[in-house]
């Protein structure tokens, strides 16, 4: 298709926080972010900041389509710099880093994907092209790819009677180095990479709604993988983010800083009311709030409800340093780690 163009390489020299010609991203944002809402851009970063200055951890969750949006060439340095303790992903965000880490070079650009027609949108999908937004996932080279290798990791825990959470199964692929082989990005670049060195959990409630939750469930069907039970499932994923928000905020209390809506940011903010009001347990509430969102504040919406809902639920208090930033995760995100990562 003549509106499709490859992707751009991922720069192995640009360094987060820094302009090209020298200027501190940090004091542009400073200077330039005074009013509405860029000004909340600045008041979330510096409280960010102040929030790890103070000896709190900060949790974040992705939603959206984030790893395909190479959100990983900023997030990854967070969690290298030890800005980030824990993460709550989507199953897409979660298996699309990885894709993105192998087949780079097989995806496909499309700057004009709001006129595409019909008819043009199948030639995409006859191409086993898979398309996110602007960008072409590449069956074969991606999905297809990883499946082949990840399938062994299943099958190894189903002989052994073992059983691993989504995010294990890809720290395990990462470590036995089987993909190294396809990886065209600088793996500096991906924030499952980071993630894994840090050893930092990932929890992935809903992971079924994902392309390798798919194909695992294909996978047991075909009896390639015996049980359903060789993947933890996300009830599980709650008890375990129970042990680790017991173990992280046994000093301080832990930070959320929440890209998007949906299940990324629902699911984990809710353990605060789970142990307080359901456990009958005390622990500290979430001790900063900020979300990047295009919601629309809305009646009814979850995703666009206003941090002060999340006080009567017990899972902020009045005090807590809290902000919605209305605005596209991709432009925000970075800005907002660049100005935190400035030494």
């Amino acid at each position: 298709m003549s509106t499709q163009t490859q992707m751009p390489k991922v720069s192995k020299t640009a360094k987060v926080g820094t302009l090209q010609n020298g200027l501190s991203v940090k004091k542009f944002i400073q200077h330039h972010y005074r009013h509405f809402n860029s000004a909340v851009v600045v008041d979330a970063a510096q409280a960010y900041i102040d929030h790890l200055e103070s000896g709190g951890k900060m949790f974040v969750t992705l939603a959206g389509a984030m790893s395909t949006g190479e959100l990983g060439i900023s997030l990854a340095e967070m969690i290298r710099e030890g800005k980030v303790h824990g993460i709550c992903s989507t199953g897409a965000n979660l298996e699309e880093d990885i894709f993105n880490l192998v087949a780079h070079d097989h995806y496909r650009r499309v700057p004009h994907y709001r006129h595409l027609t019909s008819e043009e949108e199948v030639g995409l999908r006859d191409q086993g092209l898979n398309r996110v937004t602007d960008t072409c996932i590449p069956e074969e080279e991606a999905m297809r790819r990883i499946e082949r290798q990840v399938l062994k990791f299943w099958q190894k825990a189903d002989k052994e009677g073992k059983r691993y959470f989504p995010y294990e199964y890809m720290y395990q692929l990462l470590k036995s180095g089987v993909i190294e082989e396809f990886y065209q990005i600088d793996p500096k670049d991906s924030w499952v990479v980071a993630a894994c060195e840090k050893n930092i959990p990932i929890f992935t409630p809903g992971w079924e709604d994902s392309t390798l939750g798919n194909i695992f469930v294909a996978n047991v069907r075909r009896k390639e993988v015996a049980s359903f039970h060789v993947v933890k499932s996300g009830v599980e994923h709650m008890d375990a983010l129970i042990d680790w928000y017991f173990e992280s905020s046994k000093a301080k209390p832990i930070g959320f800083f929440q890209i998007g809506g949906g299940i990324a940011g629902d699911f984990p903010i809710c353990v605060v009311p789970l142990i307080q009001q359901d456990l009958k347990q005390p622990c500290k509430l979430w001790g900063y709030f900020c979300q990047i969102s295009d919601s629309t504040t809305s009646y009814g919406s979850y995703s666009g409800a206003v941090p002060n809902e999340k006080i009567t639920w017990g899972k902020l208090d009045g005090n807590t340093p809290r902000f919605v930033i209305e605005s596209d995760a991709t432009i925000v995100a970075p800005l907002m780690f660049a100005y935190i990562l400035e030494k």
